[in-house]
């Protein structure tokens, strides 16, 4: 049964509910298990946190920050806050020193709290540019602060400061800004990773939160036996809604610290939920597929023969909410009890419920495999401007393959110009933090906000084109969508990152940065005499090898979305060169821009080699 409050009593109203219950978990690395904290506990750090603010002389409604990796400490400080209608900022753990001070700076940031080393030192580092800042309250015990620093204080003197005796009128101040928090308050400012330009702050009130909370309550099927992973950071909103409908609901939030270590994490905990992003899924599924193709003849025709009988299943039955014949429910059932179920033990997941996934479009080949298996994977759309969930699949009506589902409660969609998705609704953001501009391009008149993305409704379910920005016209008009095409090059293993290119030019090329660790071993397998990465990615062989699979993943494009050119890329991209986001979206223009001299002279030399390309 969810309880559902303003977000500052939410933690005590649950601590009252479940008491010694476990709330949170975490991993504690130095003695190799995961720690429970029970609800009291919870409830009892987030009211220091609460007292410490206010000893710190936090007003209501100033920005306070929180720089760090998902940690338990990330909540004590969050709803600590919210209990004295103060706003938090989650910031990146990945944010660079430019974008600390930036966002720092924009939103006046008196108190930054930092999880490990990396964001002390980036914090640290940029203090004498960021003018409003205090003081620096340090997470983690172990972290070495700079010889000059005098005003960084860990979190357990924090903490302290918020127990003891002679806080009776911080306590009645406590209690007065209880009673005057209102839903119209603004809860956080979540700073927009951005592809493209400057970030923007995102205002989130209490309101949003509480209409999305009961939104996604009425199509969820949650309740306080439910186990969440969190693996997504926090500062996502996919995450930090996903966790607070999990702490309405009672279920128990276990923080993944590292997202390296969610597979591990995954068998240690036992989820029933996760929320994640395709690329997540994606990697199961290759990793599947190369089990199968290292393993046996037999386990290769059991584990083929499981999945397309667990396919067929779910596309044509299950999903459409339909009975399926005897034959093929005594078949499914067969295989759910032996190959399926070994398949979902092997990842941790034999306990599954659903798995919420966004933030970009799942292949349909992924989505289909996901169900197969027997896993509940729940699709959706939603941006940090909508907080989180725009629509989701229902677990009642059918649900049709490569659909975001159908739109939550108490949302409005229109399809405007150029089929851009239009929202209005309580859960959509007033505005962009101190950028009226925007925030007028971004909501007109009639209080639509303008998402940027192209979709259309069919039969009650959204279904996503693709971000209206990103679609580009080549020189011989015609329309292309880069990352339908990207999508599906990523689902071969070979392919770790790949980046369409196309406007304004004859045909389509790409910058391909491969599975370095597989390409090595396929040049180790067929003897090739290469000393370095870019020998190997500019080898004969291997450039034949890669047009070979380019070419099998892309027979059902139209011939002018077809890949003619690529180039394998002997570095990744990364966010350190900020070619990527904190979300590992790639930022176009700034690969585009890094890589022009390889990209005018891979057209120059189709222009010289190849002119029937250009049509």
């Amino acid at each position: 049964m969810q309880t559902l409050c303003h977000l500052s009593q939410l933690i005590a109203r649950q601590a009252k509910k479940y008491g010694e219950r476990a709330a949170l978990s975490y991993r504690d690395y130095d003695k190799g298990q995961w720690i429970d904290i029970s609800w009291n506990t919870f409830a009892r750090q987030v009211h220091k946190a609460s007292i410490a603010l206010l000893r710190m002389g936090a007003k209501v409604q100033e920005n306070i920050a929180v720089f760090s990796q998902n940690k338990p400490e990330s909540h004590f400080v969050d709803f600590g806050a919210y209990g004295i209608r103060v706003v938090t900022i989650p910031f990146y753990a990945t944010s660079s020193a430019a974008q600390v001070a930036y966002m720092m700076n924009d939103a006046a940031i008196r108190f930054l709290f930092v999880g490990e080393q990396s964001q002390y030192d980036t914090a640290f580092s940029v203090v004498s540019v960021c003018k409003s800042l205090e003081r620096i309250i340090i997470f983690d015990p172990s972290v070495r602060r700079h010889p000059n620093d005098h005003f960084s204080i860990y979190l357990s003197e924090f903490l302290a400061m918020g127990e003891g005796d002679g806080l009776q009128e911080l306590e009645e101040e406590f209690k007065r800004r209880q009673q005057d928090a209102n839903f119209d308050d603004l809860c956080n400012i979540l700073y927009t990773s951005g592809t493209t330009g400057q970030s923007k702050g995102v205002m989130l009130t209490y309101e949003q939160y509480h209409e999305a909370l009961k939104a996604n309550d009425a199509v969820l099927p949650l309740s306080d036996d439910d186990v969440f992973l969190n693996f997504l950071p926090y500062t996502h909103i996919f995450e930090r809604g996903w966790c607070y409908l999990g702490l309405s609901e009672g279920a128990r939030q276990c923080i993944n610290l590292r997202p390296t270590d969610v597979q591990r994490s995954l068998q240690e905990v036992h989820p029933t939920c996760m929320s994640s992003v395709p690329r997540f899924w994606e990697k199961v599924y290759q990793a599947v597929l190369d089990k199968m193709e290292h393993g046996s003849f037999m386990e290769r025709k059991l584990i083929r023969e499981a999945l397309e009988v667990g396919s067929r299943y779910w596309t044509k039955y299950k999903s459409q909410r339909k009975p399926a014949p005897l034959y093929l429910q005594l078949q499914y059932q067969m295989y759910d009890k032996t190959i399926i179920r070994i398949l979902r033990k092997t990842l941790g997941l034999e306990r599954a419920n659903f798995f919420p996934t966004a933030g970009a479009a799942v292949s349909p080949e992924v989505e289909r495999f996901v169900h197969a298996a027997g896993l509940n994977m729940v699709c959706g759309y939603g941006l940090t401007e909508s907080l989180a969930t725009v629509s989701c699949d229902s677990m009642t009506q059918p649900v049709t393959l490569g659909s975001v589902g159908r739109i939550v409660p108490g949302l409005e969609i229109k399809i405007g110009a150029n089929d851009e998705i239009l929202l209005r609704g309580k859960t959509i953001t007033k505005g962009y933090y101190k950028k009226d501009s925007a925030t007028k391009e971004a909501i007109d008149a009639e209080g639509w906000f303008h998402t940027g993305d192209a979709g259309y409704m069919k039969n009650g379910e959204l279904f996503l084109r693709e971000r209206i920005k990103d679609l580009f016209k080549t020189s011989n008009g015609k329309y292309i969508a880069p990352q339908m095409i990207e999508s599906k090059l990523v689902l071969d293993k070979y392919f770790d990152q790949v980046v369409i290119v196309a406007d304004d030019r004859k045909f389509v090329s790409a910058l391909i940065v491969p599975s370095y660790h597989l390409l090595e071993k396929f040049a180790a397998d067929r003897g090739l005499n290469v000393t370095d990465r870019r020998a190997l990615c500019s080898h004969p062989t291997v450039m034949a090898f890669f047009t070979e699979r380019i070419d099998t993943l892309q027979q059902e494009l139209a011939h002018y979305e077809k890949i003619k050119r690529f180039v394998l890329l002997p570095e990744p991209f990364t966010m350190e060169n900020e070619e990527l986001t904190n979300t590992l979206k790639v930022r176009r223009r700034v690969v585009y821009d890094h890589y022009a001299d390889t990209i005018e002279r891979l057209y120059a030399e189709a222009e010289a080699d190849m002119p029937q390309a250009h049509t």
